[in-house]
């Protein structure tokens, strides 16, 4: 019973929000999965914590980035998620969009998260993402990147003085892509 109150414990000390039962593993001393599973449904059911998706589990409120880092990894947010925050695209969608190894829709919750795949190479430069805690969010820089190269250009931006040209510049050259490089140029106006 002891394992089990250390494990709530952790749970409700923890700064992270959602919680797969690999990464409850390597919080707590528990290495019995089945264990450490059955203690989860327990807490589970007394409501004291949220199954919202198998294998998810999360504390009552959570964080719907990290939501978004834990439904598939790797991934991050990206593309209109974070060019809306930034004020590059103004209409306006309720959705988390990332960039992962799959696309997929998924909804928890009554939220819908969108993922878009993206080439495994792209995996290998991490520039201009920005990683804190569990959450893998892409600068404006990148996600403006990300949105141009996976729609072939086929897409439009309401404001794009909020980019940094500098910074769009310095991470260009990890999508080894001549045609991005001509697509960047032309909407952003310079020389590549």
């Amino acid at each position: 019973m002891s394992s089990q109150i250390n494990l709530l414990q952790t749970i409700l000390a923890s700064t992270r929000t959602v919680f797969t039962v690999q990464s409850l593993m390597m919080l707590t001393n528990i290495d019995d999965s089945s264990r450490l599973t059955k203690s989860l449904h327990y807490y589970t059911n007394e409501g004291k914590i949220s199954n919202p998706r198998r294998g998810i589990y999360t504390k009552r409120i959570y964080d719907v980035k990290e939501m978004a880092c834990s439904l598939f990894r790797p991934s991050y947010i990206s593309l209109e998620y974070v060019l809306q925050r930034a004020g590059v695209v103004f209409q306006w969608d309720d959705a988390v969009t990332c960039v992962s190894y799959l696309s997929r829709t998924v909804e928890v919750n009554g939220k819908q998260y969108q993922y878009r795949k993206i080439s495994p190479e792209l995996w290998i430069g991490m520039e201009g993402i920005e990683q804190q805690d569990n959450i893998a969010m892409a600068t404006p820089e990148r996600a403006f990147l990300d949105m141009v190269h996976l729609s072939a250009g086929n897409c439009y931006f309401d404001n794009l003085r909020p980019l940094s040209v500098k910074r769009v510049r310095e991470i260009l050259p990890l999508y080894r892509s001549k045609r991005l490089n001509e697509r960047v140029a032309s909407l952003l106006n310079i020389n590549i």
